[in-house]
This record gives C-alpha cells, sequence and structure tokens, in this order.
C-alpha cells in the first residue's frame, strides 16, 4: 500500500493528462447547458421561436443524452473507452457547427439532440477514465477536480454566455466549442491509452429502443400537454405508451444476460440513493434555469451579460465549494454530503419565492447563494459514490446510469416544471384580465409583458401574473430536492466504496465493491 499523499507505483505517467482532457470535455458538452440558457431570448427572437421550441433547446439535447448514455456507457465498455469518448468529441463538435447554422427552431433542436448524442459517448466514459489511471488519495482529488469543473461550467457558462451572445451573437455560443473539441481530440489520442471490459458483450437494442422511446413519447407528452389538452387522444396515448414502454424495458433487462441497465445494481441502497439524488439535483435547481432566465431578461429586462452577472452568485458558489467537497469525501460519509447538498439546494429555492410584479432580481440572491452551495457540495460525491460502488470492469456503466438520471432529471424537469408553468401562467392571467385572453400561452409564457404592454395596468398585471406562476414553480422544485435529501439520508446508510478507494487503494475498492454484491 502507498504512504498517504503518495501515487501508488501503478498508476499512468499520463493520469493528468487524462484527466485535463476529460474535464475540458465534460466543461464544453455542460457549458453547453447553462451558456443557452442565458441565449434562449436571442435564440427566441432570432429564429421566431415560442416558448415550446425554447424548452426542447434545453430538451432535445437532454432528452439525446439521457437516451443513450447507458448505451455508451455499454459501447465503451465493449468497444474501448477512449474510442468512444473520442468518436462523442467529434461528433459534439461538427453538431455544434450545425447549431451555428441553423436557420430555424426544428433545425437547431435537431442539431442540439445530435449534439445530445455526442455528449453521451463523452459523459458516459468520462468517470470511467479517471477511475481507470487514478488509485488511492490520489482520486479523491480527481474526482474533486472533476466536480469542480462542472460547477465551473455553471460559473462561467451564464457571464460567457452573455459576453458572446451581447458582442458577438448566439450563434457564436456554439462555434467557440469547434477549437476546444479539435484540441481535446487532439490530447486524446495522443494521450488517453485503451481500456475496456473483457467480458463486455453486444449491445443491448431491446433495451436501448424501450428506453428511448418511452422517455421520448414523455417528454413530448409533458411539453405539449397545454397546448393540445391534457385529456386529448395524442396526449393521453403518448403518457400510456410511456408507461408501456418503461414496463418492457425493465423486462427486456431483467432478461439479458448483459443488460444496459444492470437492474442488480439497485438492490445496492447507496447506489439507488444517488440516483435518485442525481435526478433530484438536475430535476429541481438545473430544470428552473430556464425560468429564471426569461425571468431576468424578459420580465426584468436585463440583457444578456447584465443576466449572466447576476447569476454569478449562484453559480461561483459551486465552484467554490466542489473541491472542499471532493475532498471531504475522502472521511465524510456520502450521505452527509449528498443528502446536506440537497437540502440547501431545496433551501435556496423556497429562498427565492415570493416574488411579485415590483421585485427586483435581489430577491433572488438569497436563494442563489444557498443553492449555489449546495449543488457544489452535492456533486463530487455523487461521482465518487457512483463509480466506487461497482467493480472497476464495470465502471462505465455505472458512470452512465448516474448520468442517464442527471439527464433524465433535466429533461423531464424541464418539461414538467414548463407544463405547471404554463397552467399556472394561463390561470392567473385569464384572473387578471376578466376581459379575456385570446393570445395562446406560449405566445406570452415566455415573460415578455409587451403583449399586455397596451391595456392600462397591464404590464403590471401580467409581471404579477407571471411571477405568482414562477413561485409555483419554485415551490415545486423545492420539494423535489427536499425528497432528494431525505431519500439520500435513508438509502445512503453505509459507507460508500468510494471511500475506500481514495484511502486505501484499488484492491481495497474492488474488495468493498465485491463484498457490496
Amino acid at each position: 500500500m502507498a504512504a498517504e499523499g503518495t501515487a501508488p507505483a501503478d498508476q499512468s505517467p499520463d493520469r493528468w493528462w487524462v484527466l485535463a482532457v476529460v474535464c475540458v470535455a465534460v466543461f464544453m458538452l455542460l457549458l453547453d447547458i447553462t451558456i443557452v440558457n442565458v441565449a434562449l431570448p436571442d435564440i427566441g427572437r432570432s429564429l421566431d421561436a415560442n416558448f415550446t421550441d425554447l424548452q426542447w433547446v434545453i430538451d432535445a439535447y437532454a432528452l439525446s443524452l439521457a437516451a443513450l448514455l447507458l448505451t455508451a456507457g455499454t459501447l465503451a465498455d465493449l468497444l474501448g473507452r477512449r474510442l468512444v469518448f473520442t468518436a462523442g468529441l467529434v461528433l459534439f463538435t461538427l453538431a455544434s457547427i450545425l447549431c451555428a447554422s441553423a436557420g430555424t427552431p426544428t433545425l437547431l433542436n435537431l442539431a442540439r439532440g445530435l449534439q445530445g448524442i455526442g455528449g453521451a459517448a463523452m459523459f458516459a466514459t468520462s468517470l470511467a477514465l479517471i477511475a481507470q489511471v487514478f488509485h488511492g488519495a490520489e482520486r479523491g482529488t480527481a474526482f474533486g477536480i472533476w466536480g469542480a469543473t462542472t460547477g465551473a461550467a455553471v460559473a462561467i457558462g451564464p457571464l460567457v454566455g452573455g459576453l458572446v451572445v451581447e458582442h458577438i451573437g448566439w450563434e457564436a455560443i456554439f462555434l467557440i466549442n469547434v477549437p476546444i473539441g479539435v484540441g481535446a481530440v487532439w490530447v486524446t489520442l495522443r494521450r488517453v491509452t485503451e481500456s475496456r471490459d473483457p467480458g463486455a458483450r453486444g449491445v443491448d437494442w431491446a433495451g436501448l429502443v424501450t428506453f428511448s422511446a418511452a422517455l421520448f413519447l414523455l417528454v413530448f407528452a409533458l411539453v405539449r400537454g397545454n397546448a393540445e389538452g391534457w385529456g386529448s387522444a395524442l396526449i393521453e396515448s403518448f403518457l400510456v405508451g410511456a408507461g408501456v414502454l418503461l414496463v418492457l424495458f425493465v423486462l427486456v433487462e431483467r432478461h439479458q444476460d448483459r443488460p444496459m441497465l444492470d437492474l442488480s445494481l439497485f438492490r445496492r441502497p447507496p447506489f439507488v440513493g444517488v440516483s435518485l439524488a442525481a435526478f433530484a439535483l438536475s430535476a429541481s435547481m438545473f430544470s428552473v434555469f430556464l425560468y429564471l432566465t426569461l425571468y431576468l431578461q424578459n420580465a426584468l429586462g436585463y440583457g444578456p451579460l447584465e443576466t449572466g452577472l447576476r447569476f454569478l452568485p449562484i453559480t461561483v458558489l459551486s465552484f467554490v465549494v466542489a473541491p472542499v467537497a471532493g475532498k471531504l469525501s475522502a472521511r465524510v460519509p456520502p450521505q452527509a454530503l449528498i443528502g446536506g447538498g440537497l437540502l440547501l439546494v431545496g433551501v435556496g429555492l423556497l429562498l427565492m419565492r415570493g416574488l411579485d410584479a415590483a421585485s427586483g432580481w435581489t430577491a433572488l440572491l438569497a436563494g442563489f447563494i444557498v443553492g449555489g452551495a449546495g449543488i457544489g457540495m452535492t456533486n463530487p460525491p455523487l461521482a465518487s459514490t457512483a463509480v466506487g460502488i461497482v467493480e472497476p470492469q464495470r465502471s462505465g456503466m455505472a458512470s452512465g446510469i448516474n448520468n442517464t438520471f442527471r439527464q433524465v432529471g433535466i429533461a423531464t424537469g424541464t418539461a414538467g416544471l414548463g407544463a405547471l408553468f404554463q397552467h399556472l401562467l394561463e390561470v392567473r392571467v385569464t384572473d387578471a384580465f376578466p376581459g379575456g385572453v385570446r393570445l395562446p400561452v406560449e405566445a406570452y409564457a415566455n415573460g415578455d409583458p409587451s403583449p399586455f404592454a397596451r391595456v392600462p395596468g397591464g404590464r403590471e398585471a401580467y409581471l404579477g401574473a407571471f411571477t405568482g406562476a414562477l413561485n409555483g414553480v419554485l415551490l415545486t422544485a423545492a420539494c423535489v430536492a427536499l425528497a432528494g435529501s431525505v431519500l439520500s439520508l435513508l438509502l445512503i446508510r453505509r459507507p460508500a466504496p468510494a471511500a475506500v478507494t481514495m484511502a486505501e487503494g484499488p484492491r481495497a475498492a474492488e474488495s468493498a465493491a465485491a463484498g457490496g454484491r
């Protein structure tokens, strides 16, 4: 066993290059979530996109990420993690060019879907590539840096997005991925060694089709439910179809020798806990960014750069706290960090509530600070626990499952909160304007009060309705985060093998993982 603070002799000499290129790739794919949020109002005006179109800019990316992460993890174990990671980088870079050249919302969303496919290949292999070259105490440091990178993407994204959109144009937020992607491919081919699971088999096509189709039907129904009518044949059939396909997916996976989602992992309470925590974090805090951005830019009238600056309290705190949490995860029980972090996220969302027509952006400040600390506190132990609880040969699948729950949280959270928001807004606008509103809710759900400006007192009445609906969304998101906190504390009750990995090296970690089976 290596002395504390020193690296085991069998660690790769290129391990820091591996960490660097993985962090760059993760930074890039996460940046395209946060940076796009700030650009959405400009994209809407440039492409004449309505509220539903803007939801799909987020959901098309998250949906393809979520649908393909499990398959990407399986392919990485089968074909090679470096190969799949590199292919993802190439596709993501090319899709970014297509996003920048899109002339309609439909073309943009299709390109965002391609970005998500490339992102899935990178995201599913990111933690596995780190885990294969870092052991002992250095693994905790590596995961802490990875967590700090996710925080940095959140921290820098709104500010960079504001600068780029305001001074160049929204297309540039995608074009900046091109040089980053090219450089990352070059480093990967030179410094990252190939690895795979010797026991891996073919792709689980039946699982891929049933899971992807179920998720698409669910998200589509949530996004279009208000417009089509929740009792319409289309929406009801999509919801029923999603449920049937999810049941088929579970049945398919139970009868596979090597399924893309190993259901036996969910017999381990810590794995269930971190999966639900990943979903809760994304379905709560990250899913409300779209609505907060529309509020700051369209309702309060701030430009993209001004909006990015106002997001700094939440983003900088997540960046600062993440490496501290990464270090602590070697000594503090993971349930304390994960559950405590989600508790802070929930409290932060509750602190953002209470908005009205006269509120300024500072009404969000306390919630931004507390929620940002919660994000930074949650991310690193989520990553280390998810990978550390399985044997090293299955780390690709473990990484894929955890990240799938993250992206399913964003996709369903954005769609579900959007459906709630549109419903609450329509009710409040109808109440605020007794004469009736003939415009469909999609025409004014983006926070722009101009459709009502000609009516005496119309602007204030609309803003009152908008902030009231936003308060309802924030309350719902807070409940999701707090539920995730409670479930984390209940399920992650024993020390995670990841903590053993950081302190005692790869052999002890493998034994701990085997003992948990």
